[in-house]
């Protein structure tokens, strides 16, 4: 009884861990509804400033009756004299009028109001008329800001409801008596045609991930859903299907005579941003119904003869991963961001939900085999450190989202690290599963860096929970020949040694060598274990052990590969058991020979490792039957003599890796890794050039 309710507890933990982590919302969040009134019965209405500053200009009272009018008499106003309080009026009352003639029905004249409250908002935040009287200190600032992201996005919604907004593509509006040009780009590390669709982060609620990362600036921010390309390219299999990032779309004026030039700009230039010059207020007209088409020529049709506008709006969507601010005109703005909703989307995504099948991972992990692997939920980056997580038992990459969320969040996190996650049947020895990353790490550096030219990637740092540590830590161990001898008595120093010993087919003999004989990954770095049973725990007794036999299957290529060894050498092997019958659960038995071996394997001297172990202050009746630990791991087994750092928190073993505390000692190791990788890469500068002195 004693381990069969942490048994029971781990399967309630694996089911509650799937699905709802997003909801949708009856209205969509805009911080404009309450000042507007958007939601509530008579409005929406123009706030108490708005009016005040119609009645000083005598435009209050025909404002109700008379509202183009008012518009017409407002722009003539700015353009005699821009004052910041009149543009401020005209981009709120342009708004509000787009939102009645949505609730009418009335898209074309929503969209014109709209394309007013938005080139107006610009015009108060940048026109460099305003400079003297622009005063970031009044709440009219913060306003505008979101007044233009909210016309932004009302614009960009009535347009996708008509056409699939593409980057790359150029759109045109055409009036009776003006066209307006829309281009499209892509400022990231993404293809033009990548993403399928786009939803609004404002439609839904997260649920479940603890924490919501945003920042505030300009920008709508977007959740894009990944294409799913197929197979032709080795590298799309790294990418889940149904995955989302997170984007985020900003519209700026610019001269046409201009754009080609700002457009042509390097990508690296693009990603910070692109120079604007203010323009004035837009000039759409509410009573004009637009056409939106696809087109990348602007003359070519007899409607060309109409006048144009002299600006070509360019609408671009950036990675906030890579681009924090963006230049306009002569500031430097934050964007407006939102890392966590797109990810919550992801996964409550049926594709995600499928692949995500922790329980069939332990007790089916041969049905499990094809979804395991390496996965990347952000496009690859050569010059990022990746950050590999790996799950423990009973487990799958979800474990690690609430980590992943709160870390990228951190900007000098997300602009050095990359995370990658590995999916692996837990239910089988976690040898099989070490020997199956060395081969999928392998693999990985083939379809991404072929030529071993990308450095980020030999600067790589494994982060393990549980029996994922072992897996990480069998990473940078030199097997020798300490883990064949564990099976066999009959001496052999190497792995070709080892293969011309045994009889039977190729195939299987590789197979069983590649498991016991192997080298460190000299792209491993760093290692970071939570929670690790470094020398077993008793959770694998004799009652679980028993269980665990009833439940898991064992995948039968590797039982059958066991029993064909086995039965082709009869007098070479003494570790019957470990070639056959052990699962997970087997191979966490205190009393296994695998961990002494582990012990005291030589390891790569250059990589560092860190340990978090967790020590219940108050553990429950069954927490307290294993001893001062985490309730599954004792403290006995989980810590190390050969760390660099080692953290004891008051965390069960199920959420030490989520708890803040955990998070942030994995945040400070890894700003140490960087550190130590930027001061290492000074030295060698100052040794290179006093080299390059001495000739």
């Amino acid at each position: 009884m004693r381990l069969v309710l942490p048994f029971a507890a781990l399967l309630m933990f694996a089911v509650g861990c799937v699905g709802g982590y997003v909801d949708s919302r009856d209205r969509r969040d805009n911080p404009l509804a309450g000042r507007l009134a958007l939601t509530s019965f008579g409005g929406p209405k123009l706030s108490p400033r708005t009016e005040a500053t119609l009645k000083r200009f005598d435009l209050l009272d025909q404002y109700p009756t008379h509202c183009d009018v008012c518009v017409e008499q407002l722009r003539k106003l700015i353009e005699q004299t821009p004052e910041g309080e009149l543009i401020h009026a005209l981009g709120e009352l342009a708004y509000v009028e787009g939102k009645r003639a949505e609730s009418d029905g009335r898209a074309a004249d929503a969209l014109n109001y709209y394309g007013v409250a938005l080139t107006g908002s610009y015009d108060y935040l940048f026109a460099t008329t305003l400079d003297d009287e622009r005063n970031p200190y009044d709440p009219q600032f913060r306003e505008m800001c979101d007044l233009y992201n909210q016309s932004l996005e009302d614009t960009l919604r009535l347009l996708c409801s008509k056409n699939r907004i593409r980057p790359g593509h150029t759109y045109t509006i055409d009036t009776p008596d003006r066209r307006f040009v829309v281009r499209t780009a892509m400022r990231g590390n993404w293809k033009p045609d990548e993403f399928d669709r786009y939803e609004f982060v404002s439609d839904y609620a997260i649920r479940k991930l603890r924490n919501r990362h945003t920042t505030f600036g300009l920008g709508v921010p977007l959740i894009a859903v990944r294409n799913s390309p197929g197979a032709s390219d080795d590298r799309e299999a790294y990418y889940p299907d149904g995955l989302s990032y997170s984007v985020t779309a900003l519209m700026r004026c610019t001269d046409a005579a201009t754009l080609d030039q700002t457009l042509a700009m390097p990508q690296a230039a693009a990603s910070n941003g692109l120079i604007a010059a203010p323009t004035a207020v837009g000039s759409l007209r509410p009573e004009t119904k637009p056409i939106v088409t696809g087109s990348t020529d602007p003359e070519a049709d007899p409607a060309s003869r109409r006048r144009h506008d002299n600006r070509v709006c360019v609408l671009e969507f950036f990675d906030p991963l890579v681009a924090g601010e963006v230049q306009l005109g002569r500031d430097w703005v934050p964007l407006e961001t939102d890392l966590t909703t797109p990810l919550a989307y992801f996964l409550d995504s049926p594709d995600f939900r499928k692949r995500n099948a922790a329980t069939e991972g332990l007790l089916n992990p041969q049905s499990s085999q094809d979804k395991a692997g390496l996965y990347m939920l952000e496009p690859y980056d050569p010059d990022r450190i990746p950050v590999l997580m790996l799950h423990g038992l009973w487990s799958s990459p979800l474990t690690w989202m609430d980590m992943f969320n709160d870390l990228r969040s951190f900007p000098e996190i997300r602009s050095r690290y990359q995370f990658w996650f590995y999916l692996y049947p837990s239910g089988q020895p976690f040898w099989i599963s070490a020997t199956q990353l060395r081969n999928d790490l392998a693999e990985m550096r083939r379809a991404f860096d072929p030529t071993g030219r990308d450095d980020a990637i030999d600067q790589m740092v494994l982060v393990g929970h549980s029996m994922g540590g072992l897996v990480a830590r069998m990473q940078t161990i030199d097997s020798g020949d300490q883990f064949w001898n564990i099976v066999s008595d009959t001496p052999a120093e190497n792995s070709d040694a080892a293969v011309a010993s045994l009889n039977g087919k190729d195939n299987d003999r590789n197979k069983l060598v590649s498991t016991l004989f192997f080298k460190p990954n000299r792209s491993v770095s760093r290692v970071i274990t939570i929670g690790t049973p470094h020398r077993g725990s008793e959770f694998a007794n004799p009652m679980t052990r028993w269980l665990a036999r009833q439940f898991i299957k064992l995948p039968e290529m590797t039982t059958r590969t066991g029993r064909r060894l086995l039965a082709d050498n009869p007098e070479l092997f003494k570790g019957r058991q470990l070639l056959t019958t052990a699962n997970a659960i087997d191979s966490l038995t205190p009393d296994s020979p695998i961990f002494p071996v582990m012990m005291r394997a030589a390891k790569n001297p250059d990589v560092k490792y860190h340990n978090i172990i967790g020590v219940l202050e108050d553990p429950s009746f069954v927490q307290t039957r294993i001893g001062s630990g985490d309730g599954v791991v004792p403290y006995e087994s989980a810590t190390m003599p050969d760390v660099d750092s080692e953290l004891i928190v008051d965390a069960d073993h199920m959420t030490i890796h989520m708890i803040p505390k955990t998070i942030f000692e994995v945040r400070r190791i890894l700003l140490e890794h960087t550190r130590e990788i930027d001061e290492g890469d000074r030295v060698a500068t100052d040794r290179f050039r006093r080299s390059e002195g001495s000739f």
